[in-house]
């Protein structure tokens, strides 16, 4: 097709990100509201040993999860990233399936952020609904992203910059504290009392894997580093680098900021609306801590909101570009943003002005749910494009030394992350809360796949079959 190939070659995105805009994107992408808000809400439901074994796990996928995708995109670093590998090396019906499966996850994502936001913003203005400061943080991060791709970089540089030293800052005060360095005012010294074994799982073993899809929530947002390839300066290089740095930091400020909630409160008085770090920050003597420490997690939640938009906006244009979704999506404007994509991105947020007419609580859980079983499918995609594409790539007498990246136990590695995500959608069917957001994301999933079959499939051939070159290419 004609206009497909004018649209590939007119209508693309500038490389325009540095190293470390690519490293704090995906690091900021994870630190937000599943750790402020939600660390507390799978402590409570799971018990402080639950929520230890099941960051634990989820980062053992997560570490899985990211290796497969670095291998990918580093040989092929194109926007869109996992969505363009299962095209190529699983099926086009399954990359059209996945893509649109990724993208409304991502989106609902945004939309579980701006729903956080506005209940923060009860602290200082407990009189405004909650669905009006949605709507005010939703035209704000709409105006960052319709700014150059740089610009966008640069503040979401800072931004997390801003979230991750107050972790740091947190994780610090919070062991001070634990050890009686720093009195707390409701409490004496609490030390590891509350992690003790008779207390470690309150409510057994099984919830930890039901509580799994909070986790994965939280860890959602790493494969950014992925997405953003087609924007990144030097991909070969970057890439591994973010991923080994990546992991580091995610798995060491969430399990030790488990360890330090877990230590100071009983699982009993954690919950959801109120921000755990915050109480600690108070109770702890910190001059006015309650309003800083609420006005840095609602810059982690707009941060994370804000790469949750640029991922959905992104993959949205790379399907475009695929024929994979309506190509008004694809086009850009002056200053290379994908606007069209970004103004439809937007209206999945709208979910979040849900609080107007239901409980905040239960909208946040709604959205969380669907954005997790999203995402844990597109990591179960992922593992199973690389482990396709190993298999091709030999298959067509490419040589292992010749890839800059690689993952290592090929193909445990894959085959376990794509087992490991299976068990916690199947464990997942007897939740009832969980069992019907469940039945929705597989059922919307093999929708998808129906729909490419029965309606794109012979119109797409010239289309998908576009080669993508490699980097060494």
């Amino acid at each position: 097709m004609s206009n497909n190939g004018e649209l590939l070659e007119s209508n693309q995105l500038n490389r325009s990100m540095k190293s470390r805009h690519l490293f704090m994107l995906s690091l900021g992408g994870v630190i937000g509201t599943g750790l402020f808000l939600n660390a507390g809400y799978t402590i409570n439901q799971a018990g402080a040993g639950g929520a230890l074994l099941g960051y634990l796990f989820g980062g053992l996928i997560l570490y899985m999860v990211m290796v497969c995708l670095g291998e990918l995109a580093v040989h092929m670093p194109v926007t869109g990233s996992f969505q363009t590998y299962a095209t190529r090396y699983i099926s086009p019906s399954a990359g059209f399936s996945l893509g649109w499966m990724y993208f409304v996850g991502s989106a609902a994502t945004a939309g579980v952020e701006f729903t956080a936001a506005g209940i923060l913003m009860q602290h200082w203005f407990p009189d405004i609904p909650i669905w009006i400061w949605c709507a005010v943080f939703m035209v704000l991060l709409f105006a960052l992203n319709a700014l150059t791709t740089r610009g966008f970089a640069e503040a979401e540089f800072w931004f997390a910059g801003i979230k991750v030293l107050a972790v740091v800052l947190f994780i610090i005060i919070g062991f001070a504290a634990i050890f009686g360095l720093i009195p707390l005012e409701d409490r004496g010294t609490p030390l590891f009392t509350n992690l003790a074994p008779t207390g470690l799982f309150p409510a057994g073993i099984a919830i930890v894997f039901i509580t799994m899809m909070n986790v994965i929530f939280s860890y959602q947002g790493s494969e950014l580093v992925g997405i953003a390839a087609g924007e990144t300066e030097n991909p070969q290089k970057n890439i591994p680098k973010a991923i080994r740095t990546i992991l580091i930091r995610i798995i060491v400020f969430y399990i030790a900021s488990i360890i330090v909630l877990s230590a100071i409160f009983p699982s009993s008085e954690l919950g959801l609306l109120a921000s755990p770090f915050v109480t600690l920050m108070e109770i702890a003597g910190v001059p006015y801590a309650a309003g800083i420490m609420n006005f840095v997690i609602l810059t982690a939640i707009l941060s994370v909101g804000n790469s949750c938009l640029y991922a959905s906006t992104r993959l949205l244009w790379s399907m475009a570009n695929e024929g994979m979704a309506p190509k008004v999506f694809g086009r850009l404007t002056k200053r290379k943003v994908p606007l069209m994509a970004l103004l439809f991105t937007m209206t999945f947020s709208l979910l979040s002005l849900l609080t107007s007419v239901m409980e905040a609580d239960a909208v946040f859980v709604l959205l969380m749910s669907i954005a997790g079983i999203a995402v844990t499918i597109s990591w179960m995609g992922i593992a199973m494009s690389q482990l396709m594409f190993r298999r091709r790539y030999l298959q067509a007498g490419g040589k292992l030394e010749d890839l800059k990246y690689k993952v290592k136990f090929y193909p445990f590695i894959p085959i376990f992350c794509i087992g490991f995500c299976a068990f916690i959608l199947v464990f997942l069917a007897f939740d009832p809360t969980q069992r019907i957001g469940l039945a929705y994301g597989i059922g919307f999933f093999i929708a998808c796949m129906l729909f490419y079959k029965l309606r794109l499939e012979k119109k797409n051939k010239t289309i998908v079959g576009v080669e993508v070159k490699s980097v060494e290419d």
